[in-house]
């Protein structure tokens, strides 16, 4: 009886302690001071209101509320910019790295080795390294200030780790089912797209799931690459609200991050979903 209750009492704890912050933000969100000090240490806020909300949706102009000017954002703006990022990044990561974890996993060809020596090698140095040679290369190839330069960089960057994660999935199937369907008159590109693209599902969808969120929460690289307002991601625009000591856009802060997690919770419902089916289906065939 003493081991549950410290149990029970571990665990409501560890749900606090996980939750409140994220309590805190719906609160502040709700809130229609600008200012944090304004908000209660108690995660509800008294009157609750939409203004947050009505100062991140209007576009980047001048409204009037009463006696205040107040001006508008680019957040619309900066949420279809980063969906627009995160779709391309993820259909080319799919794309590369899909197809060559495939190809390391099931041919044998010269400099095979070294390749895949030289993707761990590039895996121990962080990416903050080659941070002024990406800067010099979207330069040279006109690539600053655009989407495709940051999808690019993000691409690139994703190739070696998610190349042997994709290899060591394609490693657990068997070879034998490859051999089968060749016997059975098809070829090499039929059964990789037909017969072996959906038993390793699971894992496209995790890579899927990886590759979507990762332009979300980064900020160094959409700092470094995009310049004009239009062209920033959320992270940079929600960052530069708070930025300075002139701003205190605290509580609009708060109502754009909750914004941000609505297609992350949407995603990762269908994904989680999606892969639990997938592996299901594979048993039962199995």
């Amino acid at each position: 009886m003493v081991v549950m209750f410290f149990l029970y009492a571990f665990l409501i704890i560890t749900v606090v302690w996980v939750l409140y912050p994220v309590a805190f933000t719906i609160s502040s969100a709700f809130t229609e001071s600008n200012s944090l000090a304004s908000t209660s240490i108690v995660p509800f806020p008294t009157k609750p209101s939409l203004y947050q909300f009505q100062r991140l949706l209007t576009p980047s102009q001048e409204i009037v509320k009463g006696t205040t000017n107040i001006r508008g954002t680019n957040y619309l703006l900066w949420y279809r910019n980063t969906i627009k990022i995160a779709i391309l990044n993820t259909l080319l990561t799919l794309a590369i790295c899909v197809t060559s974890g495939y190809i390391f996993s099931r041919f044998r060809f010269g400099l095979r080795k070294p390749f895949m020596a030289g993707m761990i090698v590039l895996q121990m140095f962080p990416s903050f390294i080659g941070m002024v040679a990406t800067y010099v290369i979207l330069w040279r190839i006109n690539g600053l200030n655009t989407h495709w330069g940051l999808v690019l960089v993000y691409a690139t960057g994703s190739i070696p780790y998610n190349t042997w994660l994709m290899k060591g999935y394609f490693d657990t199937v068997s070879k034998s089912i490859e051999e089968a369907a060749r016997v059975d008159g098809a070829s090499q590109l039929t059964t990789y797209l037909r017969i072996i693209i959906p038993m390793v599902k699971p894992m496209i969808a995790f890579l899927a799931l990886t590759s979507f969120t990762g332009p979300w929460m980064d900020f160094i690289f959409p700092r470094l690459v995009l310049r004009s307002d239009d062209m920033k991601t959320l992270a940079v625009g929600l960052y530069e609200m708070i930025s300075g000591r002139a701003n205190d856009n605290f509580t609009m802060f708060a109502a754009g991050a909750l914004l941000v997690a609505i297609p992350f919770a949407i995603l990762f419902m269908a994904g989680q979903k999606f892969m639990l089916k997938s592996m299901a289906g594979d048993a039962v065939k199995e």
